[in-house]
Parts: C-alpha cells; sequence; structure tokens
C-alpha cells in the first residue's frame, strides 16, 4: 500500500548508488545474495536477544533489496534476475519469525501463525502474477520496473518492514504485534484471490 509514495523518495538515490555499483562490474544478483546472506544472521542475533543489532541487520537487507534492482536497472532486468530476487525476498521474510521463536517460547504459537500468513500472501502474490503473465495483463509500473507483475495489497514491502522495526523495538510486545500483521496478511491474501477472480469475470 506505500511502496508506490515510498519509491518516489528512494528511487533517486538508490539509482544513483545503483549506478555507482554496476559500474565497478557488481552484478544484481550478487547483491541479492549479499543482502540474502545478511540478512539470515538475523536469526541467530534475535535467537539470543541482540534485538538492536538484528534491527540494523534488517535495514541492511532491506537496502540491499533496494540496491539490486537499482542495479539491474542500469542493464536489462531479467526474469531470472527478479526470480532470484524474490526467493531472497521470501527467504528472508520467514527468517524473522523465526528468529523471534527462538528467542521466546512463548513466541512461538505466533511466530507460526505469521510464518502462516506469509505463505498465503506469497501464494496470492506468485499466484495474481502467473494469471496477469497468462492474460497479457500489463503491470501499472507504481512499483518500479519489475521483472514480473506485481500486484498491489494492504501488506507489501514497505508495511512488513514497518512490522519488522517495531518486532525489534517492542520484542516483548511480538505476540500482539505478529497477530495483527498476521490478520492483515491474511486480508491481503484474500483480497487478491478476490481480485483475481474479478478481472477474470471482467475480461
Amino acid at each position: 500500500m506505500l511502496d508506490p509514495v515510498l519509491r518516489r523518495w528512494i528511487d533517486p538515490p538508490l539509482d544513483r548508488t545503483g549506478a555507482w555499483i554496476a559500474a565497478r562490474g557488481i552484478s544484481a544478483n550478487a547483491v541479492s545474495l549479499a543482502g540474502l546472506a545478511i540478512g539470515l544472521s538475523s536469526v541467530p542475533l534475535l535467537a539470543f536477544g541482540h534485538y538492536g543489532l538484528a534491527l540494523w541487520v534488517i535495514l541492511v537487507n532491506r537496502l540491499l533489496d533496494g540496491l539490486d534492482g537499482a542495479v539491474a536497472r542500469r542493464g536489462r532486468p531479467t526474469a531470472l534476475g527478479g526470480y532470484l530476487d524474490i526467493v531472497c525476498d521470501m527467504a528472508f521474510y520467514a527468517a524473522i519469525p523465526l528468529g523471534f521463536a527462538l528467542a521466546r517460547p512463548e513466541n512461538s504459537v505466533w511466530a507460526a501463525v505469521l510464518l502462516a500468513s506469509f505463505v498465503c500472501t506469497c501464494a496470492s502474490f506468485l499466484g495474481r502474477a502467473v494469471v496477469a503473465v497468462g492474460r497479457g495483463e500489463p503491470d501499472t509500473g507504481a512499483r518500479g520496473r519489475k521483472s514480473f507483475f506485481h500486484s498491489a495489497g494492504l501488506m507489501e514491502g514497505t508495511e512488513t518492514i514497518l512490522a519488522f522495526i517495531l518486532f525489534c523495538l517492542f520484542p516483548t510486545a511480538f505476540p500482539w504485534l505478529a497477530g495483527i500483521v498476521a490478520l492483515l496478511c491474511f486480508w491481503t491474501a484474500a483480497a487478491r484471490v478476490i481480485a483475481t477472480f474479478a478481472a477474470e469475470s471482467d475480461s
């Protein structure tokens, strides 16, 4: 929901930095993999209660996630690069609830619920893209130039990162926060399914 608004602010500096990185021969895929490696280090940090350090790791991961697209745009974004990017994103998103589940036993149930909601949003997002490609449906481009169709939703990248930031700032409130985020994710997945069927009916 907030992604198109945020992109107006972050795209210019990301594009400049991406151009600098690309000029040094570093590929977008290398940036994606570096971001994933850094992001996965949040799991042990969260498990041992180092929430401040985990927050910094999360922010660095998201910075690199923005930069890989900026690097790719210096050439021609490819389907393989987009595939690797989304796989790295989903692996990182799954890592955060896992870290909180390991940190405190009382977090486990709500971390599992949050992971289930992430599976639903991921399935609805990628499934929507498959249907859109099959129908030749164009992307609006509101979320930047992508290698495949990106569907809108209540919970997108910006909202998810805000949730992760709140988790780290208020770790004792994780069960409550995770429950709220999971509800919003389930809502997003359901809305995408309804929108997909509605678009099919209109076509």
